[in-house]
């Protein structure tokens, strides 16, 4: 029997704000990541892969990022006459007029969409995770058990698990209850937020969800454990990489994973190609005294200086005698001469002036104004930041997006913990630096 055809539904909404400055201009799944890639790359690589070419990607919150980045679709292959991809974004109408109010909701609103298309079953994946699947063997095991609906899950350290939905399942696998981030998890068994559904279900499920004055309208939230209660939903079991890398310190780590020897996430596998668009930049070049080791360079950079265990994004330049060490700096970010970064995000176009430290002194200083979003010692600067001359940063900083070098009053040190904003917009909590009492 032919396989049956999918229509792959993408949530490319979220606001991402764990990830701090990173995601303050853009969607979660258009932060670059690995170098080359954006998050949302690894989604749309697993969905070709897997020959699924009807894809549909909700976007919502500062979408231009991402909408530039996919494009047509054309370097997954899926700028496509007949089915391929298709960006869908709230939109006002005589029946439907309201922003996404969830993942459940987003799908709802564009339910003519699903209902009108071919497609027997329905997808739906979270476009900010890094993982490779094989959607196929996830589709093979809903069909052979005659599921309603099939979640992808994993195993987790049960301290981990509150994070997460949690699954209780007998012993077909069967989903017999299912608690959203639990305080007290009942499983260490965790939702991966990929949801195969038989269309027609999902349609009546969603609608009846809607008219529900008490939902969430999310899948984890409502319309999981609704499910449960009533259908037939069974745990696809996943046991290979797969990381949620919406918080500072998991996409870090996620990044440095890449430099390991074997890396913890293999890009170079020929048979799971993860496609983006890329720039036509020249190769990199590696100079004079240069040292790099255990280091992702993409194509564009130039390396004078020291690159240790980082991974630098296209057109990075490193001047002599400058040490990049433990860190990730994205694309066309410049640091001068005899400057040092340790365990540091630089977004896009940084500049980093002669002789700067980002990144210096003790780690158990969380920043003040997001002390759960920068607490593990890693400082982050924000797109088209510019740090004078000479300057120290300490960790656990966040530059904000576009501070140039007067935002920094004449001071030459910025301790752990403190921020820094560009005097054109507005301060946080009506400060322009805050640092610890």
């Amino acid at each position: 029997m032919a396989p049956r055809s999918v229509l792959a539904m993408i949530m490319a909404g979220g606001e991402g704000e764990r990830l701090s400055v990173l995601s303050r201009e853009r969607a979660k799944p258009a932060v670059p990541f690995g170098g080359k890639y954006r998050i949302i790359d690894f989604t749309l690589s697993n969905c070709v892969n897997s020959d699924i070419f009807d894809v549909a990607v909700l976007t919502q919150y500062r979408p231009h990022s991402l909408n530039d980045h996919i494009g047509i679709g054309r370097p997954w292959d899926l700028d496509r006459t007949h089915r391929g991809l298709r960006l869908m974004q709230p939109f006002l109408g005589h029946a439907v007029s309201d922003w996404y109010r969830g993942t459940a909701d987003a799908v709802y609103q564009n339910l003519p969409f699903v209902t009108n298309d071919r497609d027997e079953v329905v997808l739906v994946l979270a476009g900010d995770h890094i993982y490779r699947m094989d959607y196929r063997r996830m589709l093979a095991f809903h069909d052979d058990k005659h599921a309603d609906v099939t979640v992808a899950t994993m195993e987790v350290p049960l301290a981990e698990a509150s994070r997460f939905g949690t699954l209780v399942v007998d012993s077909g696998d069967r989903i017999v209850a299912f608690d959203e981030k639990p305080a007290e998890p009942r499983s260490n068994l965790i939702s991966m937020g990929i949801y195969l559904f038989e269309k027609e279900l999902l349609a009546q499920r969603l609608t009846e969800d809607a008219t529900d004055e008490a939902s969430h309208h999310d899948f984890g939230r409502d319309i999981i454990p609704s499910m449960v209660r009533q259908d037939r939903l069974f745990a696809y079991r996943f046991d290979d990489y797969w990381r949620d890398v919406g918080t500072i310190e998991a996409y870090w780590q996620a990044n440095m994973g890449l430099v390991e020897d074997p890396p913890e996430f293999d890009l170079y596998d020929p048979h799971w190609v993860i496609h983006t668009r890329s720039e036509e930049r020249p190769p990199a070049r590696v100079l004079g005294d240069a040292e790099v080791s255990r280091s992702l360079i993409s194509h564009g950079c130039s390396i004078h200086g020291r690159v240790e265990h980082s991974v630098l994004s296209p057109g990075v330049v490193v001047e002599a005698g400058a040490v990049v060490r433990d860190s990730i700096l994205m694309t066309d970010t410049v640091v001068r001469a005899g400057a040092l970064i340790d365990r540091s995000i630089l977004d896009k176009e940084v500049l980093v002036d002669a002789g700067c430290v980002v990144g210096f002194g003790e780690a158990d200083v969380p920043n003040q104004l997001e002390p759960e979003r920068l607490d593990s010692g890693i400082t982050v600067i924000g797109k088209r930041a510019s740090l004078p001359a000479g300057i120290r940063v300490g960790r656990n900083v966040m530059i904000d997006a576009g501070v140039t070098a007067a935002d920094f009053h004449g001071e030459t040190l910025i301790p752990s913990g403190a921020s820094v904003f560009a005097s054109v917009h507005e301060p946080l909590h009506g400060v322009r630096r805050a640092a610890p009492a």
